[in-house]
């Protein structure tokens, strides 16, 4: 989607989150990011923040930022503390404590895979509570109903663990942007992280060892594991079409035993 640059933002919204933060004496634009329609790292005389949002006219996306809020305190410590909201002059905007880190590199070579694992592990305890949507509502439209069913759970689940959403800073990876949170099995979040590491580079057979060290994944029922590879699948190629989907899935289809990745 088309982005809108700090400097573009209605004044009254740039005066607002000013007054919130302190003057801003300069700004970077974050171009990564599915979800928002504005992002950009400020500078303030006490430091910088981070600002993301979407216009109130899109319901969908102030949803999303409305399951950001409800998560943030739940995932202390592993995510940015969310400082304020700011609903002005047409826009909804979330400012963040700003974390100096880069991007994770997730290829098997790289130390960044163990500090992604504590982060997950982390994560792993949280529960829902009923502040984010059911996992299986995301599938309904090629899920049977019982399948649906073995989607079922209460673990807190961020579901979009792409390397841009994965910062490495001194105190070890902070997971980002929980625009897609849903409540499922602990194990998801492991899984579809697996996936991401078969994307960098790693084999299935690695990829499937490494998620081996959490124990929600050990005790993952098989049965459930097929229903969300089935879901992501069928979703995919309803998408994109069966040649064009068939990569990324032939990854998620070895989360049920191993195939080597494409």
């Amino acid at each position: 989607m088309p982005r809108t640059e700090w400097g573009a933002l209605p004044s009254a919204a740039r005066v607002a989150v000013g007054a919130r933060v302190g003057a801003v004496t300069g700004w970077v634009p974050v171009t990564a990011g599915l979800t928002c329609q504005t992002a950009s790292v400020l500078a303030t005389a006490d430091g910088r923040v981070f600002v993301k949002g979407t216009p109130v006219s899109d319901t969908a996306g102030v949803m999303s930022q409305d399951w950001e809020v409800a998560a943030n305190p739940l995932v202390a410590g592993v995510a940015p503390l969310l400082l304020d909201r700011v609903t002005v002059a047409g826009w909804d905007l979330l400012v963040f404590e700003y974390v100096d880190g880069r991007h994770a590199d997730l290829t098997h070579c790289s130390a960044d895979t163990a500090l992604v694992a504590r982060a997950l592990e982390r994560m792993q305890g949280v529960t829902a509570g009923g502040l984010a949507p059911r996992l299986a509502n995301r599938y309904a439209h090629v899920l049977s109903d019982a399948e649906q069913l073995l989607l079922a759970g209460d673990a807190l689940l961020h579901t979009d663990t792409n390397p841009h959403n994965l910062l490495i800073g001194p105190a070890g990876a902070h997971v980002v942007d929980w625009a897609m949170v849903a409540a499922g099995p602990a194990w998801v979040d492991v899984a579809l992280t697996a996936v991401r590491l078969m994307e960098a580079d790693w084999s299935a057979e690695a990829a499937l060892a490494w998620a081996d060290q959490f124990p929600s994944w050990q005790a993952a029922d098989p049965v459930a594991v097929a229903a969300l590879v089935a879901g992501v699948c069928r979703d995919w190629e309803s998408r994109l079409g069966p040649s064009s989907a068939r990569p990324s899935n032939r990854r998620y289809e070895a989360l049920l035993g191993g195939a080597a990745a494409v």
